[in-house]
């Protein structure tokens, strides 16, 4: 693959160079509209390999155009940690406080729940529902609220509470508290079968394939168990 992602990243280079979704592929047209002739045609893995790197950004009028190269001072700028999709603008669901479904600009990379979302299946449909989007969204925020405080374990419900006489000094603040305990009850909800799934996805901002592999799960399959259990936080947090 990486002769081809290569010439991938060559031909993006070139003026009008874009990249264009049909199914499960994504071929390489050059010209302005889909008229434009396909000079290659990628397959997920290396689409996901060209978000990494030179990054993607969304096209007006559907697809994406390779992003512009950061300039001289900013070279030096960290990379996305391994494991992680990269940065891709766009518009994600979330949940207000008051519980109504609304649509933000975000960075769709930020987290492995939002890169999936811009998947689609084999009838060109989302792979996600915005439910059990804003569902995972919502379950990762909290997460990162949790993990904010001193003494955070994986074990959500084993966090030290106030006056608990926890070996440390500092008590985790009570918002951490709060978030750690909605984190539990999420996972909970889950089913043991799919939790660990979610966990590493949601929470701990893992790939899919990472995370199949870390689970001894065949290839494919965590897509099956993330969607029950994105689905299954739904149900648990109301949304859809």
């Amino acid at each position: 693959m990486s002769r081809t992602l290569e010439r991938a990243r060559s031909l993006l280079d070139r003026p009008g160079a874009w990249l264009d979704q049909s199914g499960g592929t994504y071929p390489l047209r050059l010209g302005g509209d889909r008229r434009g002739r396909v000079v290659l045609t990628l397959d997920e893995a290396a689409f996901s390999a060209l978000i990494e790197r030179p990054g993607l950004r969304r096209r007006d009028g559907g697809g994406w155009l390779p992003r512009p190269t950061p300039a001289a001072n900013t070279s030096l700028s960290p990379s996305p940690p391994p494991g992680r999709p990269g940065l891709v603008e766009g518009e994600r669901p979330v949940m207000e406080a008051d519980g109504r479904l609304t649509t933000r600009r975000a960075n769709l990379g930020e987290s492995p729940v939002a890169w999936l979302a811009r998947r689609k299946d084999a009838s060109g449909r989302p792979w996600l529902s915005p439910a059990e989007i804003a569902a995972g969204e919502r379950l990762r925020l909290d997460g990162q609220i949790a993990l904010s405080g001193p003494s955070v374990t994986m074990r959500w419900d084993a966090l030290p509470r106030a006056g608990s006489g926890g070996g440390c000094s500092m008590e985790p603040a009570e918002h951490a508290l709060s978030a750690a305990a909605r984190v539990e009850a999420a996972l909970t909800a889950c089913g043991p079968r799919l939790r660990s799934l979610v966990e590493r996805v949601c929470i701990h901002g893992t790939s899919l394939q990472m995370a199949e592999q870390d689970l001894s799960l065949r290839r494919r399959q965590g897509k099956t168990v993330l969607k029950q259990g994105l689905q299954a936080l739904a149900a648990h947090y109301g949304i859809g």
